[in-house]
């Protein structure tokens, strides 16, 4: 027993029906209602194509052979005349004999306009008469040589005897070549020519658009060649059915792809693809009205993208609710950063009013500074933190500033001068320059007690670069200087320049530290 399965509009089927794709279906339609179209397209014309050709082929290669044959036998004959009789005059110039051997052999062709003459190296006509075509004849390079040559209304043949002081020619009008190379019994309308290199003699033209087959065929004289055209067999009823079948075999898959294509595909996708475009994330996918007979694979098509719209939605909610842990978490902690900050400034601020020796008293503040330069840092880049914008290195350089002057060792005059251009860095940048600026400003204090101080950031002329400056006439050079860095700030500072991934130059005589930092692009 045959099983059977219910799709989603409730129509049973055969299960193994079911089961075929829709493109398969179309598939085999189009295959069925267009394949015996095809064979009798097929072999109608390939027969009928086939017969006409060998035909017309055959027929056309019995009358080229004929006319070149036809031709050849009269021009040849001709122009052996001319030769033996421009030999004789070479021999004799007053031969009466040869010219008139040459005017029997010419007189028939003479009835129909050809014409011929002889003349002597210095012009005199020996024999024939003269004519039009002759007016450029020249003598040919090679004696004995006959050489061809094609004009609007006929073909001209001259030759020049063996001593060179004779030159004969014979001029053949188009109409005696075209009787001359009639094929005999050919009926069909064909055309002829005489080709003498690129140029040629039509001696009959074939009128009409059409198709055709074309023989060449050699005459043995001169060079000439013979090529006659025939017109294909005309299109009878064979070959106009088969030029109509493609057309009406495109005309029924046309109709046939379109029907089953739109109904079962194009307007189901189109409306498939209007409700997508209304749908807007957080709401429930609508339902969509496909027609009569969508294919069953847009119907699940559209059932999957509901199922996927209602699972992104509940997992949107639950990054949503994610992200606002995340985010309370995230201010917890740094809540908890900055008391602690507090907590250990303040721990070192008690200590430092309890130090028992000045030497402890200065330790305690310059650790004072440091954990200032973090607090500082800290506290801007979570102001940031949120809106992704980097930590800006004019505030921190600012209240950095501020604390120095708050925390320099008693007795110590500080001066601190500003010239900060907006520029913003990651947190580790800013942590590192913190420390960097503050060690270099207590480098200072420590060399002098009154101290001018010069803090500069300007962009680099290397794209998403800055180059941070501290310049102080405590930095110059000497003694006193030499043995702070090579006890204590040598160090550390290299330290800082080489966690910013950059060197750090010293100017000994001006007493400035310079050091190009990376920044962010501008927002």
């Amino acid at each position: 027993m045959m099983s059977r399965s219910v799709d989603p509009s409730g129509t049973t089927r055969p299960a193994g029906i079911a089961r075929i794709p829709t493109g398969a279906k179309v598939f085999l339609i189009l295959s069925a209602a267009l394949m015996p179209l095809a064979l009798i397209a097929f072999f109608a014309s390939l027969q009928t194509t086939r017969t006409a050709d060998l035909e017309v082929r055959a027929q056309l290669r019995v009358a080229a052979a004929e006319s070149a044959r036809a031709l050849a036998i009269e021009l040849v004959g001709d122009m052996t005349a001319l030769r033996i009789a421009a030999n004789a005059f070479a021999d004799d110039a007053g031969d009466a004999p040869a010219c008139a051997r040459v005017q029997g052999i010419f007189a028939q062709q003479s009835a129909s306009g050809a014409r011929f003459a002889l003349w002597h190296g210095d012009g005199r006509l020996l024999c024939g008469e003269e004519a039009p075509a002759f007016a450029g004849v020249r003598r040919s390079n090679a004696a004995g040589v006959i050489e061809a040559r094609a004009l609007d209304d006929g073909l001209l043949l001259h030759l020049t005897s063996r001593e060179g002081d004779i030159f004969a020619a014979a001029w053949f009008p188009t109409a005696l070549l075209r009787v001359i190379a009639r094929p005999t019994g050919f009926a069909p309308d064909h055309g002829s020519s005489i080709r003498v290199g690129d140029d040629q003699v039509v001696m009959r033209a074939l009128d009409g658009f059409r198709r055709t087959e074309r023989q060449i065929v050699p005459i043995g004289l001169a060079g000439l060649d013979l090529s006659m055209t025939m017109a294909s067999a005309p299109i009878t009823s064979p070959v106009l059915v088969s030029m109509l079948l493609p057309l009406l075999m495109w005309f029924a898959a046309a109709g046939i792809a379109w029907f089953v294509v739109d109904r079962l595909l194009i307007r189901p996708l189109r409306r498939l693809q209007t409700g997508v475009g209304a749908y807007s994330p957080g709401e429930d996918f609508r339902q969509v009205d496909y027609g009569a007979v969508p294919a069953q694979e847009i119907r699940h098509l559209g059932e999957t993208f509901e199922d996927i719209t209602r699972t992104v939605r509940l997992h949107e909610a639950d990054l949503a609710a994610g992200l606002v842990r995340q985010t309370k978490l995230t201010r917890e902690v740094h809540h908890r950063v900055k008391n602690n900050l507090q907590v250990i400034a303040s721990l070192i601020n008690f200590h430092a009013r309890g130090a028992p020796t000045p030497e402890a008293s200065a330790a305690y503040a310059s650790i004072q500074r440091r954990v200032d330069a973090l607090a500082v840092v800290h506290r801007y880049h979570f102001a940031e933190l949120e809106e992704n914008h980097g930590v800006e290195l004019r505030s921190v350089i600012g209240e950095l500033a501020s604390n120095l002057r708050a925390t320099a060792p008693p007795g110590t005059q500080l001066g601190i001068v500003l010239e900060i251009e907006p520029h913003a860095v990651n947190q580790d940048v800013a942590v590192a320059v913190a420390f960097l600026v503050t060690e270099i400003c207590e480098l200072a204090m420590q060399a002098q007690d009154a101290v001018a101080i010069r803090i500069t950031l300007r962009a680099n002329d290397r794209y998403n670069q800055a180059v941070v400056r501290v310049s102080s006439p405590a930095l110059i050079a000497g003694p006193e200087l030499d043995a702070l860095l090579e006890n204590r700030y040598g160090r550390v500072i290299a330290g800082l320049a080489r966690q910013l991934r950059s060197p750090l130059h010293h100017d000994p005589l001006v007493g400035a530290y310079e050091i190009a930092i990376s920044v962010l692009p501008p927002a």
